[in-house]
């Protein structure tokens, strides 16, 4: 039996999902482990489990359904140890967005949007019952660079990811009027070597080598800005600078600009 704080991570198969877990396992965090995946999330956890001494388990689980976002946000309500929680899961698809199907739309939205809002209700009210709730304990919601503009081919991605963002701000303000320790953010990386381009299909090869990001980086990014107590973390000096740009640039000519980058670095499907 531990006494650790339990982190839940949610697509920790691969990816920024897994860097999350061993860079927590080894601040000490006991983890709960969900994905798809299980084969993958078991091994996972039988490498960290012994290597870091903490306790890992595993939920298989689609958290685009119903009944598989229901038992993880139950698993984290009724986690007595419950103390971070950090919505990695989701997917991209590339396609002008009348062109894709509505089903892929759908999908995305409940996992980015709908899964997001569960899981992170059940985490706050996990958190808010308990007086123990210090600075190790909160949220943080894997957002990305790609929510501060939108783009062709990814309407519904950047869409998603921009109403995660936005929900994390307000879920900053509201702790800070109520005088919480309870932390939370919105990890907005851009281009990170993952399973991701692969699954979605996008070439890696016309975005410049200096734009890519490992998973690592992000994750310690993040918990080093999560140790500080930033809302909106920016990993690597090249992607500050450029959402500095989208925010100050007009809208207007944002948009101009993303519809000439689209047609020079995108090949939509469909």
């Amino acid at each position: 039996m531990t006494n650790s704080l339990l982190a839940v991570v949610t697509g920790a198969s691969s990816g920024i999902g897994e860097a999350f877990a061993r860079q927590l396992a080894a601040r000490g965090y006991d983890l709960l482990l969900v994905g798809r995946r299980e084969d993958r999330l078991r091994s996972l956890a039988q490498e960290i489990e012994p290597a870091q001494g903490v306790a890992v388990e595993v939920i298989a689980a689609d958290l685009v359904t119903d009944e598989g976002r229901g038992r993880v946000a139950e698993r984290i309500l009724n986690a007595p140890n419950f103390g971070l929680l950090v919505n990695n899961a989701g997917f991209g698809a590339v396609g002008l967005f009348h062109k894709r199907d509505l089903d892929v739309q759908d999908r995305m939205h409940r996992l980015h949007v709908l899964t997001t809002l569960a899981l992170s209700h059940a985490a706050l009210a996990n958190l808010a019952a308990r007086p123990d709730a210090g600075g190790r304990c909160g949220i943080i919601n894997v957002s990305s660079v790609a929510g501060f503009e939108q783009a062709p081919s990814s309407v519904s991605y950047n869409a998603t990811k921009a109403w995660m963002t936005s929900f994390t701000n307000g879920l900053a303000i509201e702790l800070a009027m109520a005088g919480s320790a309870v932390k939370v953010q919105a990890l907005c990386p851009g281009f990170t070597y993952s399973e991701f381009h692969d699954r979605t299909g996008m070439d890696r090869n016309p975005i410049p080598k200096q734009l890519w990001l490992t998973a690592e980086f992000v994750a310690a990014e993040s918990l080093r800005g999560f140790d500080r107590g930033q809302v909106i973390v920016v990993p690597g000096w090249r992607y500050k600078i450029i959402v500095a740009f989208m925010r100050a640039m007009p809208g207007t000519l944002l948009r101009r600009l993303s519809a000439l980058l689209g047609r020079r670095f995108r090949r939509p499907k469909g």
